[in-house]
Protein backbone atom coordinates (compact mmCIF):
# COMPACT_ATOMS: atom_id res chain seq x y z
CA UNK A 1 0.00 0.00 0.00
CA UNK A 2 1.61 2.90 -0.78
CA UNK A 3 2.57 5.76 2.19
CA UNK A 4 0.33 8.25 1.28
CA UNK A 5 -2.57 6.00 2.20
CA UNK A 6 -1.24 6.80 5.53
CA UNK A 7 -1.53 10.35 5.52
CA UNK A 8 -5.04 9.88 4.47
CA UNK A 9 -5.45 7.75 7.61
CA UNK A 10 -3.77 10.48 9.69
CA UNK A 11 -6.11 12.95 9.11
CA UNK A 12 -9.19 10.49 9.31
CA UNK A 13 -7.96 9.58 12.78
CA UNK A 14 -8.27 13.40 13.57
CA UNK A 15 -11.90 13.75 11.99
CA UNK A 16 -12.80 10.44 13.79
CA UNK A 17 -12.22 11.70 16.87
CA UNK A 18 -13.91 14.86 16.74
CA UNK A 19 -17.17 13.21 15.74
CA UNK A 20 -17.21 10.17 18.15
CA UNK A 21 -15.47 11.62 21.32
CA UNK A 22 -18.94 13.75 21.83
CA UNK A 23 -20.54 10.72 22.66
CA UNK A 24 -18.46 9.62 25.91
CA UNK A 25 -18.39 13.52 26.75
CA UNK A 26 -22.93 14.02 26.16
CA UNK A 27 -23.03 14.26 30.34
CA UNK A 28 -20.45 16.50 31.07
CA UNK A 29 -21.29 18.54 28.03
CA UNK A 30 -25.12 18.77 29.39
CA UNK A 31 -24.80 19.53 32.63
CA UNK A 32 -22.02 22.42 31.88
CA UNK A 33 -24.50 23.45 29.46
CA UNK A 34 -27.39 22.77 31.83
CA UNK A 35 -29.58 20.81 28.93
CA UNK A 36 -31.24 17.60 29.46
CA UNK A 37 -29.12 14.83 27.60
CA UNK A 38 -31.60 14.00 24.65
CA UNK A 39 -30.47 18.39 23.84
CA UNK A 40 -27.06 17.69 24.16
CA UNK A 41 -27.92 14.74 21.75
CA UNK A 42 -27.98 17.39 19.34
CA UNK A 43 -24.26 17.64 18.96
CA UNK A 44 -24.47 14.24 17.08
CA UNK A 45 -27.28 15.09 15.56
CA UNK A 46 -26.15 18.50 14.07
CA UNK A 47 -22.60 17.22 12.79
CA UNK A 48 -24.05 14.60 10.90
CA UNK A 49 -26.30 16.84 9.34
CA UNK A 50 -23.56 19.14 8.85
CA UNK A 51 -21.75 16.47 6.67
CA UNK A 52 -24.80 15.62 4.97
CA UNK A 53 -24.65 19.08 3.45
CA UNK A 54 -21.68 19.55 3.85
CA UNK A 55 -20.32 16.85 1.50
CA UNK A 56 -21.34 17.78 -1.68
CA UNK A 57 -21.60 21.45 -0.78
CA UNK A 58 -17.62 21.47 -0.24
CA UNK A 59 -17.02 19.05 -2.75
CA UNK A 60 -18.49 21.08 -5.47
CA UNK A 61 -16.03 23.99 -4.31
CA UNK A 62 -13.26 22.08 -4.90
CA UNK A 63 -14.04 20.51 -8.41
CA UNK A 64 -11.69 23.33 -9.32
CA UNK A 65 -8.49 22.55 -6.81
CA UNK A 66 -6.11 19.83 -7.02
CA UNK A 67 -7.13 17.47 -4.86
CA UNK A 68 -4.63 17.47 -2.29
CA UNK A 69 -4.69 21.26 -1.74
CA UNK A 70 -8.44 20.33 -0.93
CA UNK A 71 -7.56 17.96 1.10
CA UNK A 72 -5.40 20.45 3.16
CA UNK A 73 -7.97 23.17 2.94
CA UNK A 74 -10.65 20.76 4.66
CA UNK A 75 -8.04 20.01 7.56
CA UNK A 76 -7.64 23.48 7.66
CA UNK A 77 -11.44 23.85 8.13
CA UNK A 78 -11.56 21.35 10.86
CA UNK A 79 -9.12 22.79 12.95
CA UNK A 80 -11.24 25.89 13.22
CA UNK A 81 -14.42 24.00 14.30
CA UNK A 82 -13.00 22.36 16.87
CA UNK A 83 -11.13 25.20 18.59
CA UNK A 84 -14.93 26.89 18.14
CA UNK A 85 -16.23 24.38 20.05
CA UNK A 86 -13.47 24.23 22.64
CA UNK A 87 -14.17 27.58 23.77
CA UNK A 88 -17.89 28.11 22.82
CA UNK A 89 -19.16 30.21 25.94
CA UNK A 90 -22.49 28.80 25.12
CA UNK A 91 -24.61 25.85 23.68
CA UNK A 92 -25.56 27.09 20.46
CA UNK A 93 -21.70 28.59 20.19
CA UNK A 94 -20.65 25.08 20.09
CA UNK A 95 -23.16 23.71 18.16
CA UNK A 96 -21.78 26.22 15.54
CA UNK A 97 -18.56 25.48 15.94
CA UNK A 98 -19.16 21.03 15.79
CA UNK A 99 -21.21 22.15 12.29
CA UNK A 100 -18.15 24.43 10.96
CA UNK A 101 -15.95 21.16 11.92
CA UNK A 102 -18.46 18.87 10.12
CA UNK A 103 -18.20 20.45 6.68
CA UNK A 104 -15.11 18.49 6.13
CA UNK A 105 -15.78 15.77 7.07
CA UNK A 106 -17.59 14.07 4.01
CA UNK A 107 -15.74 15.80 1.39
CA UNK A 108 -12.37 14.92 3.01
CA UNK A 109 -13.34 10.95 2.80
CA UNK A 110 -15.10 11.41 -0.44
CA UNK A 111 -12.37 12.98 -2.01
CA UNK A 112 -9.93 10.81 -0.13
CA UNK A 113 -11.60 7.28 -1.21
CA UNK A 114 -10.93 8.45 -4.65
CA UNK A 115 -7.21 9.26 -3.92
CA UNK A 116 -6.97 6.11 -2.42
CA UNK A 117 -8.92 3.96 -4.96
CA UNK A 118 -6.54 5.56 -7.99
CA UNK A 119 -3.28 4.72 -6.02
CA UNK A 120 -3.41 1.32 -6.05
CA UNK A 121 -4.90 -1.56 -8.74
CA UNK A 122 -8.22 -2.19 -9.52
CA UNK A 123 -8.45 -5.21 -7.44
CA UNK A 124 -7.05 -3.51 -4.47
CA UNK A 125 -9.34 -0.30 -4.47
CA UNK A 126 -11.94 -1.81 -1.48
CA UNK A 127 -8.83 -2.58 0.70
CA UNK A 128 -6.82 0.74 0.39
CA UNK A 129 -10.29 2.66 1.02
CA UNK A 130 -10.57 0.19 3.92
CA UNK A 131 -7.09 1.51 4.88
CA UNK A 132 -8.01 5.07 4.41
CA UNK A 133 -10.74 4.29 6.81
CA UNK A 134 -8.46 2.79 9.56
CA UNK A 135 -7.55 5.92 10.79
CA UNK A 136 -11.17 6.61 11.82
CA UNK A 137 -11.47 3.13 13.41
CA UNK A 138 -8.62 3.34 15.54
CA UNK A 139 -9.64 6.85 16.88
CA UNK A 140 -11.99 4.80 18.31
CA UNK A 141 -9.38 2.85 20.34
CA UNK A 142 -7.13 5.91 20.72
CA UNK A 143 -7.96 9.17 20.39
CA UNK A 144 -11.78 8.39 21.30
CA UNK A 145 -11.11 6.96 24.46
CA UNK A 146 -8.31 9.33 25.59
CA UNK A 147 -10.48 12.55 25.01
CA UNK A 148 -13.03 10.54 26.63
CA UNK A 149 -10.95 10.46 29.47
CA UNK A 150 -9.56 13.73 29.49
CA UNK A 151 -13.01 15.49 29.13
CA UNK A 152 -14.08 13.86 31.98
CA UNK A 153 -10.72 14.25 34.01
CA UNK A 154 -9.61 18.03 33.22
CA UNK A 155 -13.13 18.71 31.08
CA UNK A 156 -14.26 18.48 27.74
CA UNK A 157 -12.87 21.95 26.39
CA UNK A 158 -9.44 20.02 27.13
CA UNK A 159 -10.75 17.43 24.55
CA UNK A 160 -11.73 19.68 21.54
CA UNK A 161 -8.32 21.33 22.21
CA UNK A 162 -6.11 18.50 21.95
CA UNK A 163 -8.43 17.06 18.57
CA UNK A 164 -7.71 20.60 16.82
CA UNK A 165 -3.87 19.77 17.59
CA UNK A 166 -4.71 16.39 15.90
CA UNK A 167 -6.03 18.13 12.83
CA UNK A 168 -2.70 19.72 12.63
CA UNK A 169 -0.93 16.74 12.55
CA UNK A 170 -3.25 15.78 9.98
CA UNK A 171 -2.99 18.64 7.80
CA UNK A 172 1.22 18.28 8.45
CA UNK A 173 0.72 14.58 6.97
CA UNK A 174 -1.43 15.59 3.95
CA UNK A 175 1.12 18.59 2.93
CA UNK A 176 3.89 15.86 3.26
CA UNK A 177 2.93 12.54 1.55
CA UNK A 178 0.05 12.74 -0.28
CA UNK A 179 1.32 13.54 -4.15
CA UNK A 180 0.20 16.05 -5.93
CA UNK A 181 -3.38 15.00 -7.60
CA UNK A 182 -4.31 17.09 -10.68
CA UNK A 183 -7.55 18.15 -11.28
CA UNK A 184 -9.76 16.12 -13.36
CA UNK A 185 -10.00 17.68 -16.72
CA UNK A 186 -13.08 17.14 -18.21
CA UNK A 187 -15.34 16.45 -15.41
CA UNK A 188 -18.04 18.94 -14.96
CA UNK A 189 -20.61 19.15 -12.19
CA UNK A 190 -23.52 18.08 -14.80
CA UNK A 191 -21.12 14.96 -15.26
CA UNK A 192 -20.78 14.63 -11.54
CA UNK A 193 -24.65 14.49 -11.16
CA UNK A 194 -25.38 11.95 -13.75
CA UNK A 195 -24.13 9.50 -11.91
CA UNK A 196 -27.57 10.02 -9.49
CA UNK A 197 -29.67 9.02 -12.32
CA UNK A 198 -28.16 5.24 -11.75
CA UNK A 199 -30.82 3.31 -9.45
CA UNK A 200 -27.91 0.86 -7.70
CA UNK A 201 -25.85 4.77 -6.42
CA UNK A 202 -29.40 5.21 -4.52
CA UNK A 203 -29.98 2.13 -3.23
CA UNK A 204 -26.37 1.96 -1.98
CA UNK A 205 -26.71 5.78 -0.56
CA UNK A 206 -30.10 4.17 1.19
CA UNK A 207 -28.64 1.58 2.51
CA UNK A 208 -25.58 3.54 4.29
CA UNK A 209 -28.36 5.75 5.38
CA UNK A 210 -30.25 2.54 7.35
CA UNK A 211 -27.29 0.43 8.16
CA UNK A 212 -24.69 2.95 9.82
CA UNK A 213 -27.69 4.84 11.42
CA UNK A 214 -28.78 1.47 13.11
CA UNK A 215 -24.87 1.80 14.56
CA UNK A 216 -25.47 5.34 15.62
CA UNK A 217 -29.23 4.92 17.38
CA UNK A 218 -27.33 3.13 20.52
CA UNK A 219 -23.81 4.07 20.53
CA UNK A 220 -25.25 8.08 20.42
CA UNK A 221 -26.22 7.20 23.94
CA UNK A 222 -24.01 4.61 25.06
CA UNK A 223 -22.77 6.74 28.03
CA UNK A 224 -26.26 7.14 29.97
CA UNK A 225 -27.21 3.78 28.68
CA UNK A 226 -24.07 1.95 30.52
CA UNK A 227 -24.08 3.78 33.62
CA UNK A 228 -27.67 3.95 34.24
CA UNK A 229 -28.78 0.54 33.09
CA UNK A 230 -25.97 -1.61 33.20
CA UNK A 231 -24.35 -0.28 36.00
CA UNK A 232 -21.23 1.14 34.78
CA UNK A 233 -18.90 3.97 37.01
CA UNK A 234 -18.60 6.99 34.45
CA UNK A 235 -15.04 6.17 34.70
CA UNK A 236 -16.00 2.80 32.67
CA UNK A 237 -17.41 4.76 29.85
CA UNK A 238 -13.89 5.12 28.66
CA UNK A 239 -13.03 1.61 27.95
CA UNK A 240 -16.45 0.99 26.59
CA UNK A 241 -15.65 3.02 23.58
CA UNK A 242 -12.08 1.29 23.28
CA UNK A 243 -14.07 -2.35 23.19
CA UNK A 244 -16.57 -0.26 20.16
CA UNK A 245 -13.56 0.80 18.52
CA UNK A 246 -11.15 -2.24 18.43
CA UNK A 247 -14.86 -3.41 17.09
CA UNK A 248 -14.69 -0.90 14.53
CA UNK A 249 -11.27 -1.97 13.45
CA UNK A 250 -11.84 -5.44 13.05
CA UNK A 251 -15.00 -4.96 11.25
CA UNK A 252 -13.51 -2.67 8.79
CA UNK A 253 -10.62 -5.13 8.04
CA UNK A 254 -13.04 -7.82 7.21
CA UNK A 255 -15.59 -5.53 5.61
CA UNK A 256 -12.02 -4.49 3.06
CA UNK A 257 -10.68 -7.80 2.58
CA UNK A 258 -14.09 -9.55 1.32
CA UNK A 259 -15.58 -6.67 -0.02
CA UNK A 260 -13.04 -7.54 -3.53
CA UNK A 261 -14.51 -10.99 -3.35
CA UNK A 262 -18.03 -11.03 -2.51
CA UNK A 263 -19.43 -7.63 -1.92
CA UNK A 264 -22.99 -8.47 -1.42
CA UNK A 265 -22.68 -11.69 0.13
CA UNK A 266 -20.68 -9.55 2.86
CA UNK A 267 -23.58 -6.81 3.48
CA UNK A 268 -26.39 -9.56 3.17
CA UNK A 269 -24.32 -10.90 6.35
CA UNK A 270 -22.99 -8.14 7.93
CA UNK A 271 -26.31 -6.35 8.03
CA UNK A 272 -28.64 -9.28 9.42
CA UNK A 273 -26.36 -9.45 12.16
CA UNK A 274 -26.46 -6.32 13.27
CA UNK A 275 -30.28 -5.92 13.43
CA UNK A 276 -29.88 -9.03 15.31
CA UNK A 277 -27.43 -7.79 17.76
CA UNK A 278 -28.99 -4.28 18.16
CA UNK A 279 -32.44 -5.95 19.10
CA UNK A 280 -30.78 -8.37 21.69
CA UNK A 281 -28.85 -4.87 23.00
CA UNK A 282 -32.47 -4.07 24.80
CA UNK A 283 -31.69 -7.10 26.89
CA UNK A 284 -28.10 -7.38 27.16
CA UNK A 285 -28.03 -3.73 28.19
CA UNK A 286 -28.85 -4.94 31.70
CA UNK A 287 -25.43 -7.49 32.35
CA UNK A 288 -21.94 -5.90 32.15
CA UNK A 289 -20.38 -8.62 30.39
CA UNK A 290 -22.85 -9.04 27.65
CA UNK A 291 -23.41 -5.50 27.20
CA UNK A 292 -19.54 -5.30 26.68
CA UNK A 293 -19.56 -7.94 24.26
CA UNK A 294 -22.61 -6.61 22.74
CA UNK A 295 -21.07 -3.14 22.11
CA UNK A 296 -17.57 -4.62 20.24
CA UNK A 297 -19.92 -6.39 18.03
CA UNK A 298 -22.04 -3.49 17.45
CA UNK A 299 -18.45 -1.83 16.45
CA UNK A 300 -17.54 -4.68 14.20
CA UNK A 301 -20.72 -5.40 11.85
CA UNK A 302 -21.63 -1.37 11.94
CA UNK A 303 -18.12 -0.97 10.12
CA UNK A 304 -17.95 -4.25 8.27
CA UNK A 305 -20.83 -2.73 5.72
CA UNK A 306 -18.30 1.03 5.50
CA UNK A 307 -15.89 -0.56 2.64
CA UNK A 308 -17.98 -2.68 0.71
CA UNK A 309 -20.53 0.52 0.41
CA UNK A 310 -17.95 2.87 -0.44
CA UNK A 311 -17.11 0.58 -3.33
CA UNK A 312 -19.71 0.10 -4.18
CA UNK A 313 -20.80 3.59 -5.03
CA UNK A 314 -17.52 4.26 -6.69
CA UNK A 315 -17.97 0.76 -9.00
CA UNK A 316 -21.68 2.08 -9.81
CA UNK A 317 -20.91 5.85 -10.27
CA UNK A 318 -17.34 4.96 -12.91
CA UNK A 319 -16.75 7.98 -14.43
CA UNK A 320 -17.71 10.80 -12.48
CA UNK A 321 -17.09 9.30 -8.16
CA UNK A 322 -15.93 11.96 -6.33
CA UNK A 323 -19.31 13.77 -5.76
CA UNK A 324 -20.96 10.98 -5.40
CA UNK A 325 -18.35 9.18 -3.06
CA UNK A 326 -18.68 11.97 -0.52
CA UNK A 327 -22.62 12.30 -0.57
CA UNK A 328 -22.70 8.92 0.54
CA UNK A 329 -20.51 9.56 3.53
CA UNK A 330 -22.86 12.21 3.91
CA UNK A 331 -25.66 9.26 3.63
CA UNK A 332 -23.61 7.65 6.74
CA UNK A 333 -23.90 10.90 8.75
CA UNK A 334 -27.78 11.07 7.59
CA UNK A 335 -28.33 8.03 9.41
CA UNK A 336 -26.33 9.25 12.49
CA UNK A 337 -28.98 12.18 12.73
CA UNK A 338 -31.68 10.54 11.80
CA UNK A 339 -31.03 8.24 14.18
CA UNK A 340 -29.52 10.07 17.08
CA UNK A 341 -32.70 11.82 16.79
CA UNK A 342 -34.91 9.25 17.18
CA UNK A 343 -32.75 7.73 19.65
CA UNK A 344 -33.73 11.39 21.91
CA UNK A 345 -37.02 10.76 21.02
CA UNK A 346 -38.04 7.55 22.24
CA UNK A 347 -35.97 8.19 25.62
CA UNK A 348 -37.53 11.51 25.60
CA UNK A 349 -40.66 9.69 25.30
CA UNK A 350 -40.15 7.86 28.70
CA UNK A 351 -39.29 4.49 26.91
CA UNK A 352 -35.74 4.04 28.81
CA UNK A 353 -32.40 4.50 27.49
CA UNK A 354 -32.37 1.07 25.91
CA UNK A 355 -35.08 2.32 23.52
CA UNK A 356 -32.63 3.32 20.97
CA UNK A 357 -31.60 -0.19 20.18
CA UNK A 358 -35.06 -1.21 18.84
CA UNK A 359 -34.67 1.89 16.28
CA UNK A 360 -31.53 0.84 15.66
CA UNK A 361 -32.40 -3.12 14.89
CA UNK A 362 -35.26 -1.57 12.56
CA UNK A 363 -33.09 0.69 10.59
CA UNK A 364 -30.52 -2.12 10.07
CA UNK A 365 -33.27 -4.67 8.84
CA UNK A 366 -33.96 -2.27 6.32
CA UNK A 367 -31.13 -1.74 5.04
CA UNK A 368 -30.83 -6.22 4.66
CA UNK A 369 -34.35 -5.73 2.68
CA UNK A 370 -32.65 -2.61 0.59
CA UNK A 371 -29.65 -4.73 -0.21
CA UNK A 372 -31.34 -7.54 -1.16
CA UNK A 373 -33.64 -5.54 -3.31
CA UNK A 374 -30.63 -4.09 -4.93
CA UNK A 375 -28.81 -7.80 -5.85
CA UNK A 376 -32.16 -8.47 -7.26
CA UNK A 377 -32.41 -5.49 -9.70
CA UNK A 378 -28.43 -5.67 -10.60
CA UNK A 379 -29.27 -9.43 -11.70
CA UNK A 380 -31.95 -8.63 -13.68
CA UNK A 381 -29.97 -5.81 -15.14
CA UNK A 382 -27.25 -8.30 -16.15
CA UNK A 383 -29.83 -10.70 -17.53
CA UNK A 384 -28.64 -11.49 -21.39
CA UNK A 385 -30.35 -9.11 -23.64
CA UNK A 386 -31.14 -6.62 -20.78
CA UNK A 387 -30.62 -2.53 -21.56
CA UNK A 388 -29.24 -0.95 -18.54
CA UNK A 389 -29.81 3.42 -18.87
CA UNK A 390 -27.17 5.00 -18.19
CA UNK A 391 -24.45 2.10 -18.16
CA UNK A 392 -21.29 1.70 -19.85
CA UNK A 393 -19.52 -1.30 -20.73
CA UNK A 394 -16.95 -0.83 -17.58
CA UNK A 395 -19.44 -0.92 -15.37
CA UNK A 396 -21.35 -3.55 -16.21
CA UNK A 397 -18.45 -5.78 -16.32
CA UNK A 398 -17.27 -4.20 -12.72
CA UNK A 399 -21.00 -4.91 -11.72
CA UNK A 400 -20.87 -8.70 -12.29
CA UNK A 401 -17.57 -8.81 -10.98
CA UNK A 402 -18.97 -8.70 -7.54
CA UNK A 403 -21.01 -11.81 -8.07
Amino acid sequence: MPLALLALAIGAFGIGTTEFVIMGLLPEVASDYGVSIPTAGYLVTGYALGVMFGAPLMTVLGTRVPRKRMLMLLMGLFIVGNLLSAFAPAFSVMLIGRIVASLAHGAFFGIGSVVAAGLVAPDKKAGAIAMMFTGLTVANVVGVPLGTLIGQSVGWRVTFVVVAALGVVGLAGIAKLVPDVPRAEGVRLRHEMAAFKNAQVLLAMAMTVLGFGGVFAAITYIAPMMTHVAGFADGSVTWLLVLFGLGMVGGNFVGGRFADRALMPMLYIALGALSVVLALFTLTAHDKIASAVTVFLIGALGFATVPPLQKRVLDHAHGAPTLASAVNIGAFNLGNALSAWLGGVVIGAGFGYTAPNWVGAVLAASALLLAVLSAALERRESAPGAIVAGSVPAERRSVVAHH
